[in-house]
């Protein structure tokens, strides 16, 4: 049963969000940031996380159990009832906004609180099935982590935390279009206009052009703002121009009408994780590196 109420949580898109809170409280600190301090963070940030995604189990379990990728899960296959599910994300809630504003601080706790009602009520109950930028304005719900990160080391919001914000505000389209293009039925299914269900393929290969090109420059504005060093500055030319010739590649077969075998949108979505976490290794290690090599900053 344990186990069950786990998987509401979704640990893998917890793991995903923690990859951008840790390198983030890194490049605040300048270094290496108290390793108590990382560790409520992560525990406050998991359980944010872990309600948010717990309670969008709970209203989404109607369309759960007709959507074929999502029919295994526990609401659907009633292990877990749904009073039980409601429950638990909220005392997760509640739980993790204490957890944080007594361990790190109220900043930290206030923002996971907006994280938790941007996906809730702004993404889940708003907008998810009502409008094709479902996934644009509600995934802005998913890059607050950066601001948890930053703000638990300095009690502040920067702009550095802010560019970091735009990257995974930019990153989100161009990573979940993909996997919507995959599972385009399962969506038209329970009438959830996901822009690959309401467009046709090659306009959405066209928006994760323009959304990764958004994205790449964003990331390399911080090499001005912060400023950063070489370390970043490698990790984000680097896996941002195999991220646009990914996408570029997609538009093209898009363009030139491939079927969805030959289209290929889940590679674009797998690297799109390999990108995210290259980015986020080099906004941790460069600070690191000019911290035990100041004469090479």
């Amino acid at each position: 049963m344990a186990g069950q109420y786990l998987a509401l949580t979704k640990p893998r898109i917890i793991e995903l969000l923690l990859i951008t809170t840790i390198p983030v409280m890194f490049l605040a600190d300048g270094g290496v940031p108290d390793l108590w301090l990382v560790l409520a963070t992560l525990v406050g940030g998991s359980l944010s996380a872990g309600s948010a995604n717990t309670l969008n189990c709970y209203i989404d379990r109607d369309i759960d159990a007709v959507m074929h990728r999502t029919s295994r899960r526990p609401l659907v296959t009633g292990t877990i009832s749904p009073a039980g599910a409601l429950t638990f994300g909220a005392v997760l809630g509640v739980v993790s906004t204490l957890w944080l504003g007594f361990f790190v601080n109220w900043l930290s706790a206030a923002l996971s609180v907006l994280a938790i009602l941007g996906y809730v009520v702004g993404y889940t109950l708003l907008l998810k099935r009502r409008t094709k930028q479902n996934i644009v304005w509600g995934g802005a719900a998913g890059c607050m982590p950066v601001l948890i990160g930053w703000s638990a080391v300095t009690d502040t919001v920067s702009w550095s935390a802010f560019i970091l914000f735009m990257v995974v505000f930019f990153w989100t389209p161009p990573h979940y279009w993909p996997l919507s293009m995959r599972f385009r039925r399962d969506y038209a299914s329970v009438h959830v206009p996901m822009l690959p269900v309401v467009e046709r393929f090659v306009v959405v290969a066209r928006q994760i052009v323009l959304y990764s090109w958004a994205m790449v420059l964003t990331s390399l504005a911080l090499v001005v703002v912060q400023p950063m060093g070489w370390i970043y500055a490698v990790a984000a030319l680097g896996s941002g121009a195999l991220f646009l010739v990914e996408a570029h590649r997609l538009w093209a077969r898009a363009r030139a009408g491939a079927p969805q075998k030959v289209l290929r949108p889940m590679r674009l979505f797998h690297y799109s994780i390999t990108y995210l976490t290259v980015l986020f290794v080099g906004v941790a290690l460069d600070p690191i590196w000019y911290l035990a090599l100041p004469g090479l900053h």
